[in-house]
């Protein structure tokens, strides 16, 4: 028996679902860096693709994507050989959105300037809806340079790498009217360590090899393609590796089965078998290495990207959720600690977003000017390394923002909580990047000339900045423990470029409280610890612009 009058059908006090928004428009942040930066004139399109990727329909799309994860049919029902993965169909409808929106192309087909802001910023907007099926997407879209590298390769491929027009059939590529890439590179006894690798190519006459072996994580293998390592007489070779021979015969490449991963649960990665696989080299032997990290290169700006966005997504369900749900007799939003804790992931998430256009600045700009070419080689590693690192950690905290609900898998935050680990070690961990900075300062000069310029030109800008590059500068100076403190280094850089961007790009109020809140020698370590009021609900709205209650 229950009381009269109490309501057991409805419950109260509940937030409505962040849909049907856009996720350009509400986003301050990124639309000042996108303009800031010099791609504004990518602007009508971000607001297009905001207003889709916000809609119930791909929200949806993502969720189902998630709960209906891919299948591996190794064979028909006559015992045939197959080895293909089948997804549900929104996994589809994502992938056929993203590349008719470009997200994989338009860096490559625009004749504008700020070609891989447009990118970068689209790849943002897509990644908030799904994690997993924005891997083939950054694999295809940063295969390009690397297939450059061979002109026959190129001209037979690069028309259908940059098609947007997405075609899910298993059938011979030169049937079909757009593929996508994959990429093969780490064994089970070496992992990041690929010169370990056991798979090897055999030469059978005019750039064509026969491949042996085996790979612990083939990304994305439904792909049409595959760039793949393997050992030949000269050291590792780069091989470009079709699903079906250009003879139209299914290659002899064979799936074991696929990972049960932690997250990214909607996008496959699979171990495969090579027996003998037919592939076609790219460049040189011994080149392996050197003509892959064309493509790994562009696809750790992508790692950056997609954290920021993770991150942001994260917040801004925060946020929603803070201006919805009231407590102790007021909203969330108006609580004068709550406010500080998602002021403070507000911050952070300006600082990625930030770090991650930068990059992709230098990327538009290393074609004509060296120095920014040189630049971005060694800032691309740093933004990956810190980009991947907070994001865990902030997701961890916009989650607790929520509650109870953050917690259940009807809400999107336990997918972002899962998906968002695995940029940290897509395409070298924390410590590979890590010890790539060095590398490229020992190694590659011209990348450390480049960014020690770039720190000089911001002394000035602010006193906690100063103060932290002589800190920085003072650690550069003694080379006798590089490595056991490349985190530490590679930490210190990536603060400044922050802070420097900032002071360069946003609000001066948001980048004095970032200065003081990440640069200080006494900064806190927990979220929420930030000691100065000002610009708090600045800072909140730039990061989601949510609609009044």
């Amino acid at each position: 028996m229950h009381s009269p009058g109490f309501d057991f059908q409805h419950s109260l006090n509940q937030v409505p679902v962040l849909e049907n928004f856009n996720a350009f428009t509400t986003n301050t942040m990124l639309q000042h860096a996108l303009n800031a930066y010099g791609g504004g004139w990518t602007n009508e399109r971000a607001v297009a693709f905001g207003a889709l990727m916000g809609s119930h329909g791909m929200q949806e799309a993502g969720h189902l994507a998630n709960r209906n994860t891919p299948m591996l049919k190794t064979h028909d029902r006559f015992g045939n050989r197959l080895d293909v993965v089948e997804y549900h169909p929104a996994y589809h409808r994502m992938m056929e959105a993203a590349i008719r929106g470009q997200v994989h192309s338009i860096a490559w087909t625009s004749p504008q300037k700020g070609r891989y802001l447009a990118h970068s910023v689209l790849s943002y907007l897509k990644q908030q809806i799904d994690e997993g099926s924005s891997c083939p997407l950054t694999m295809t879209f940063a295969v390009v340079p690397s297939l450059e590298i061979a002109p026959g390769i190129a001209r037979e491929w690069l028309p259908l790498v940059l098609s947007n027009e997405y075609d899910e059939r298993h059938i011979p590529y030169f049937n079909k009217k757009g593929v996508t890439f994959g990429m093969a590179m780490t064994e089970p006894q070496g992992g990041s360590d690929v010169r370990a690798n056991l798979t090897f190519a055999k030469p059978a006459g005019s750039g064509v090899y026969k491949i042996t072996g085996r790979k612990w994580f083939c990304s994305a293998p439904m792909s049409d393609a595959f760039l793949v390592l393997a050992q030949t007489e000269k050291g590792l070779g780069c091989f470009l590796v079709p699903r079906f021979t250009p003879e139209g015969e299914k290659n002899r490449l064979y799936f074991q089965r696929l990972k049960d991963k932690l997250g990214n649960r909607s996008n496959a990665s699979g171990e495969v078998e090579f027996h003998e696989a037919w592939g076609k080299i790219i460049g040189e032997e011994g080149r392996g290495i050197p003509n892959i990290m064309e493509m790994v290169r562009h696809t750790r700006l992508d790692c950056a990207i997609g954290s920021a966005a993770t991150m942001h997504r994260a917040v801004a369900e925060a946020i929603h959720h803070c201006h919805y749900r009231s407590a102790f007799g007021k909203r969330l939003i108006d609580q004068p600690l709550m406010k500080n804790v998602l002021a403070d992931l507000g911050l952070e998430c300006e600082a990625a977003t930030t770090l991650a256009m930068r990059l992709a600045k230098g990327f538009d700009d290393a074609p004509d000017d060296e120095e920014a070419m040189h630049f971005t080689r060694i800032a691309t590693a740093v933004g990956k390394f810190w980009n991947t690192k907070r994001a865990v950690l902030a997701v961890g905290e916009a989650l607790e923002c929520i509650g109870g609900n953050g917690y259940v898998e009807e809400f999107i935050m336990p997918r972002l909580y899962r998906d968002v680990p695995v940029n940290s070690i897509w395409e070298g961990s924390g410590n590979v990047q890590a010890l790539d900075v060095l590398r490229a300062m020992h190694k590659e000069p011209r990348s450390m000339e480049a960014l020690m310029n770039y720190f000089s030109s911001a002394r000035g800008l602010d006193a906690g900045l100063d103060s932290h590059l002589g800190s920085l500068q003072q650690l550069l100076s003694n080379t006798s423990d590089y490595e056991f403190k490349a985190r530490i280094i590679v930490e210190k850089m990536a603060l400044a470029m922050q802070a420097i961007e900032l002071i360069r790009i946003a609000p001066p109020a948001v980048a004095q409280l970032f200065c003081k809140a990440r640069l200080a020698g006494t900064r806190n370590l927990t979220w929420g610890a930030l000691e100065n009021t000002t610009a708090l609900d600045e800072v909140i709205a730039r990061t989601y612009q949510a609609a009044e209650k």
